[in-house]
């Protein structure tokens, strides 16, 4: 097994192929990312991120080169086994939290437990304990709604980390909180990674963020270099 989390290799992708408007996004794109590292993906809008972490999660295929996931080639795998290690082995955090509204903070950390077979008692043990982690334990029982911007953001990073991946994924997590609360929530999340050893990928428009990552890439004319 590879000592690597994620290996992209010489990733390809472009949309509306062969046609006039054909729009190459990823040129053969490279990337290693080793248990505990934290990476930084910064680029302009429209450069790729978003198709590259989709890709990285495998949520998209790419038009060629290889997506490995602890050492194993996912672009092999049939839709139904890369499902199951999306689940299993993938977190994702986006912009916006897209909690479930219906459901309280305990109850949407709770769910994607129960759907990767964790028994109720044990996925609501995980829960509180990473609510008491990033410090909003006191909310488990309040609905998306009656919770802050910063509150519902670090929800939903619990959520993400709720089946312990060993790759998380985030797109711009901190991206619509005021700077204050971008940096506690920031905060937050560095110190759950840093504690679980997973390796992160997260792309930020916050050059002072990214400074405070292991690492720095950048997405350039479809290409990863270092910054």
């Amino acid at each position: 097994m590879s000592d690597l989390t994620l290996r992209l290799t010489d990733l390809t992708k472009s949309y509306n192929a062969g046609k006039p408007n054909e729009v190459q996004v990823l040129q053969g794109a490279s990337l290693d990312v080793a248990p505990g590292e934290v990476t930084a993906l910064v680029a302009p809008s429209g450069a790729g991120k978003s198709t590259l972490l989709h890709i990285a999660g495998l949520l998209d295929m790419p038009g060629s080169g290889e997506v490995a996931i602890n050492g194993t080639d996912m672009t092999t795998l049939s839709d139904r086994k890369r499902t199951a290690v999306r689940r299993a082995s993938v977190g994702f955090i986006y912009q916006f939290h897209h909690l479930l509204p219906e459901f309280t903070a305990l109850e949407n950390i709770v769910l994607p437990q129960l759907a990767n077979g964790v028994d109720d008692k044990a996925a609501k043990d995980r829960a509180m304990t990473l609510l008491d982690r990033v410090g909003v334990a006191e909310r488990a029982d309040h609905r998306p709604a009656a919770l802050s911007g910063g509150e519902q953001q670090r929800v939903a990073f619990c959520r993400a980390l709720a089946n312990k991946p060993s790759l998380l994924l985030a797109d711009e997590p901190t991206g619509n909180l005021d700077p204050e609360t971008s940096d506690r929530v920031f905060d937050a999340l560095m110190s759950l990674v840093r504690d679980t050893g997973m390796a992160a990928l997260i792309a930020t428009h916050n050059l002072d963020l990214a400074a405070r990552m292991d690492r720095q890439v950048r997405l350039k004319g479809g290409v990863l270099v270092p910054v």
